[in-house]
C-alpha cells in the first residue's frame, strides 16, 4: 500500500509539471520547436505473446480483437520479440507444453564440446592430489614385508581364470587352517592379473572375504581403492562390507561419486541416510517416508534406515522397530540393526545361522553373551584366534558378578570359570580335567572344536608325563589348532608308533627327516576307529604330500586302502601347474577352492594330497602341515 501511494503521488507531480511547462512561451527561434514529420513505421504484425496466468497479469484479461491484431504498429508501440518455436520465431525446436524451450531442444542447441565441458565441471571430484592417488597395478592390504604373499605372484596370471575361481568359491571351508590360509592370500597386496581392472580385482577378493565372514578385511580391501576409481562390482562389495561392519555412513563418499545414480532400493536408502548426515535431515526423512509408502524395499529395512537417519536430525521423531512378519534376516537388516544398537529376535538369529554369527561376534555393540554364543562358530572356522577367545571369555569372567551381569551372561561365565581353572589349577590333573570340561561333548562340532582352540595355550602349559599319556592326542590337537607345533612335539616320547597322537606329530613336525615305514602305517590303520578308515587315508595323503613316506610303501598302502592318487581332474592339473610355476598366491586360491565343504567326510584323500603337496612345494609348508594334521584330528 505504501508503494502504491508513492507511485500515485509521483504520477500526480509529473502531470502538474507538464501542465506548467505547456503554459510557458517557447524561447526557441521560429521553426525550431516544430517536430519533424514522423516516418511511416514498417508494417509488422505483433506475434501473440505466450499465455500468462491471470494471477500474474490481472490487468490484461481481455483478448485483443482481430482488427487490432492486424492494424499497423506505430513507432511508439513496443515490438514483442517472437518466442522461438512459434510463427516467425526462429529455427529452434518446438517449445514445451509449459511455454518454455524443451530440455532436449536446449541440449541440441548447445555445442557438444561445450556441453561435455559443462557436465564435467558439474561432476563431483574427489580431492586427492595426483601424488596421493593409489595405483591400481597392485591392490591389497598386507604387504609382503608384513606377512603377505609376494606381490608379483599374480602379475602374469590370467584375470578371467582367477576371477572365475574366486567367484565360484563359496567361503565355507572344511579346514580352519584352510580359512586362515585363504584369508592371508586374499588380504595380501598382489599385482592385478592380466586383463583385469584393479578395482574389480579388489572387488572379487572383498566379495569372497564377505562370504567367509571377514567383514573387517573386506572393508579394508574396498578402502584400498580410491573412491573415484570404483567400478560397479566394487560398489556392490562396498555396500556389503559397510553394512556388515554396521557403518552405512561409510558409503557416502561412494554415493556422491561413482554410485551417484545407481538404481536400486538399497542405494536409494543409502543416499537418504547420507543426506541426513549432511545437514539435510528433513529431506532425508521425507525420502524415507516416500520409500515406505511405495514399498521400495522391505518394511523392516526402511524402518531401520529411518531410525538410523533420525540420529542425525533434530526431528524429535521416534521410530518403532517391529519384527513381526519378518521371515528372515538380510545383510541390510543385520547391519542396520547393529548400527542402531538393536539385536534381532532369537528365532531370526537361529534361522540365519552361521552367517549371522560371523558378523555378530565382531560387533562391539552387542552384549558379551551374544558374542560368546556366536564365538564357537567363528573360532571353529578360523575367524577368531585362541588369544581372541581367551580375551572374550576373560571379559565374561569379569562380568559374572558385576552390575551388567544377567542370567544369559552367567551361563557363559561358568564356562569362563572352567577356562580359568584350565590355566591356574594347582595340579596338572586338575588342569587337564578343566580343559576337558571346556571341550564338552562332540554333539556340537563347532563348539567342540572351538573348545580345542580356546584351550590351546592351556594345553601347552601341561607338562608331559606318563600318567597323562592317554590324553596326549586331544591335547596335541588343541595345541595344533593354534599352531603350537613345537609345544606339541614335547609329547613325542609318550606317543607310541601307530597311535593317533603319533600320527599328528608325524605330520606337524617341522623338521622330520625320516620317512614313515609301512609297518607304522599298518599299525595306525589297525587302531583306526574312523568311518571307512578315513583317518588312515588322510594320514597317507598328508605324509605323501609332505614327502615323508617311501614311494613303494605309499603305493602299497594306498592299494590296501583303495585310494587312487594318480587320478587327474581339471582342478588337480591346475593346482599342480601353479605349484610347478612357484606361484604361492594361485596355489592358495586353488587350495581354498578344493576345501569347500562343511564336513570332513566330504573331503577326499586325493584333494588333501594335492593341497598339501602344492602348498609344501611353494614354501607354505607350515600351512600344509597344519591342514594335514587337522584332517587327521577332526575325523
Amino acid at each position: 500500500m505504501r508503494r502504491t501511494g508513492l507511485l500515485l503521488g509521483g504520477a500526480a507531480l509529473l502531470v502538474t509539471a507538464a501542465s506548467a511547462l505547456t503554459a510557458q512561451e517557447s524561447l526557441l527561434p521560429p521553426g525550431f520547436d516544430n517536430p519533424a514529420p514522423a516516418r511511416p513505421a514498417p508494417q509488422r504484425t505483433a506475434a501473440p505473446a505466450p499465455a500468462r496466468s491471470s494471477a500474474a497479469t490481472p490487468a490484461r484479461t481481455a483478448q485483443a480483437s482481430p482488427e487490432a491484431a492486424s492494424a499497423p504498429v506505430s513507432a511508439s508501440t513496443p515490438v514483442v520479440q517472437p518466442v522461438p518455436g512459434q510463427p516467425g520465431g526462429g529455427d529452434l525446436a518446438p517449445v514445451s507444453a509449459a511455454g518454455g524451450i524443451s530440455d532436449q531442444a536446449l541440449l541440441d542447441s548447445i555445442d557438444p564440446a561445450l556441453l561435455a565441458k559443462l557436465i564435467d565441471s558439474a561432476r563431483p571430484k574427489y580431492d586427492i592430489p595426483p601424488a596421493g592417488q593409489r595405483s591400481l597395478d597392485a591392490v591389497g592390504i598386507i604387504a609382503e614385508g608384513d606377512g603377505g604373499l609376494p606381490v608379483t605372484s599374480t602379475h602374469f596370471v590370467n584375470g578371467s581364470f582367477v576371477e572365475g575361481v574366486l567367484a565360484k568359491t563359496n567361503g565355507r571351508f572344511v579346514s580352519r587352517w584352510g580359512h586362515i590360509l585363504a584369508r592371508r592370500v586374499l588380504a595380501s597386496r598382489l599385482a592385478t592379473p592380466v586383463g583385469m581392472n584393479g578395482a574389480d580385482w579388489a572387488a572379487a577378493r572383498a566379495q569372497l572375504l564377505l562370504r567367509m565372514g571377514e567383514a573387517d578385511l573386506a572393508r579394508s580391501m574396498v578402502q584400498s581403492v580410491d573412491s573415484g576409481n570404483f567400478t560397479r562390482s566394487l560398489e556392490d562389495a562396498a555396500m556389503g562390507s559397510f553394512l556388515a561392519t554396521a557403518d552405512p555412513v561409510g558409503l557416502c563418499p561412494i554415493t556422491a561419486l561413482t554410485a551417484a545414480r545407481r538404481p536400486g532400493w538399497d542405494w536409494d536408502l543409502a543416499r537418504s541416510i547420507c543426506s541426513a548426515f549432511s545437514d539435510e535431515g528433513s529431506t532425508a526423512m521425507s525420502q524415507l517416508d516416500r520409500a515406505l509408502r511405495r514399498g521400495a524395499g522391505a518394511k523392516i529395512d526402511i524402518l531401520l534406515a529411518q531410525k538410523f537417519a533420525g540420529a542425525a536430525t533434530n526431528a524429535r521423531r521416534a521410530v518403532k522397530i517391529e519384527w513381526d512378519g519378518v521371515e528372515s534376516l538380510t545383510p541390510w537388516s543385520i547391519g542396520l540393526s547393529f548400527a542402531t544398537g538393536l539385536e534381532p529376535p532369537q528365532q531370526l538369529r537361529d534361522k540365519a545361522g552361521a552367517p549371522y554369527s560371523l558378523l555378530a561376534v565382531r560387533a562391539p555393540m552387542l552384549p558379551l553373551a551374544s558374542r560368546a554364543q556366536a564365538a564357537d562358530v567363528a573360532a571353529a572356522r578360523g575367524q577368531l584366534s585362541a588369544r581372541a577367545m581367551v580375551d572374550l571369555y576373560s571379559e565374561l569372567y569379569a562380568l559374572r558378578e558385576g552390575e551388567g551381569a544377567d542370567e544369559q551372561a552367567n551361563d557363559w561365565s561358568s564356562r569362563a570359570e572352567k577356562l580359568r581353572s584350565a590355566y591356574t589349577a594347582a595340579s596338572a590333573t586338575d588342569r587337564v580335567d578343566a580343559i576337558r570340561s571346556v571341550w564338552g561333548d562332540a554333539q556340537d562340532a563347532d563348539r567342540a572344536y572351538a573348545g580345542l582352540v580356546m584351550t590351546a595355550y592351556a594345553a601347552a602349559r601341561v607338562v608331559p608325563a606318563e600318567a597323562l599319556a592317554d590324553q596326549a592326542a586331544p591335547l596335541i590337537s588343541s595345541m595344533l589348532a593354534a599352531g603350537l607345533d613345537r609345544n606339541a612335539l614335547k609329547w613325542a616320547p609318550w606317543c607310541p608308533v601307530g597311535s593317533e597322537a603319533w600320527g599328528l606329530l608325524v605330520l606337524a613336525n617341522p623338521g622330520r627327516a625320516n620317512n614313515v615305514s609301512a609297518e607304522a602305517l599298518r599299525s595306525f590303520r589297525d587302531g583306526d576307529d574312523s568311518s571307512d578308515t578315513l583317518r588312515s587315508r588322510f594320514l597317507l595323503a598328508g605324509v605323501m604330500g609332505l614327502g615323508r613316506v617311501d614311494a613303494g610303501a605309499a603305493r602299497d598302502f594306498a592299494g590296501t586302502l583303495g585310494v587312487d592318487f594318480n587320478r587327474q581332474t581339471r582342478w588337480t592339473r591346475a593346482i599342480s601347474d601353479a605349484a610347478g610355476s612357484g606361484n604361492p598366491a594361485l596355489v592358495g586360491m586353488l587350495a581354498a577352492f578344493g576345501m569347500q565343504s562343511d564336513r570332513w567326510d566330504k573331503m577326499t584323500p586325493l584333494h588333501l594330497y594335492h593341497i598339501v603337496s602344492a602348498l609344501n612345494r611353494v614354501g607354505l609348508d607350515a600351512e600344509a602341515r597344519m591342514i594335514a594334521a587337522e584332517a587327521v584330528s577332526r575325523v
